[in-house]
């Protein structure tokens, strides 16, 4: 099996064009939104943290690689579109424990890795079909609800607990794409885009206001 080899996975795609998807690709803009409109508001908190603007740009490629895999659709593409994602989801991990729940970089970074290799041993140990291969999204949600709820005392944590309910219910859209083929041909890949826009504008706004809120101002009050 070689990069360029088609592949078929949502109900939308009926053939091997650029455009078979042209719903799942455009709704991919709905990433940009997301961190053009962080950026805008990291700008106004006045914070100068450099790990929010690098979670912004990782949000923008974020869309662009799903675009490029909705277009494409290639195994090749797929690469485009799966690792903007683990970048983001990573990142943002490491970040949350430094920022909000206090740890040292180290600590952190060893989560992290911990992380990572627990997903992917969970990953190696479901059926390939299972949830409509959305199974390797379920240590993402695990890791927003521990997260969100250790540090649920502060707004960021409130946040991310928000973030958590969001992605179920947009993870229960990707994982039903499949199964609706019949009854509505469009499938329903296109919400996950939307509401994982969403989760990442309520993850990117709790970073980019932490540190104004913890020096007691908000940039609506500027």
């Amino acid at each position: 099996m070689g990069w360029s080899e088609p592949i078929d996975l949502y109900c939308e795609r009926t053939g091997p064009a650029f455009w078979a998807e042209p719903v799942n690709a455009v709704t991919n803009i709905a990433f940009l939104i997301a961190a053009y409109a962080a950026w805008r508001l990291w700008r106004r908190a006045g914070t100068d943290d450099p790990f929010v603007p690098a979670l912004i740009v990782l949000a923008a490629v974020v869309g662009l690689g799903s675009f490029a895999f909705h277009t494409l659709a290639t195994r090749g593409a797929a690469l485009l579109d799966v690792i903007p994602i683990a970048l983001f989801v990573h990142a943002y991990l490491l970040f949350a424990l430094i920022r909000f729940v206090g740890l040292r970089l180290l600590t952190a970074l060893l989560i992290v890795i911990a992380f990572f290799v627990a997903a992917r041993v969970a990953s190696g140990l479901l059926p390939a079909d299972v949830l409509n291969q959305s199974g390797d999204y379920l240590p993402v949600l695990v890791a927003l609800i521990v997260v969100g709820s250790v540090v649920r005392a502060r707004p960021a944590g409130r946040a991310i607990l928000l973030a958590a309910g969001v992605f179920a219910v947009s993870l229960t859209f990707r994982t039903i794409d499949i199964a609706v083929c019949d009854a509505f041909p469009l499938g329903t890949h296109f919400v996950w885009h939307m509401l994982n826009a969403v989760v990442i504008y309520i993850l990117l706004r709790a970073a980019a206001l932490a540190g104004a809120l913890e020096k007691g101002r908000h940039p609506a009050a500027r």
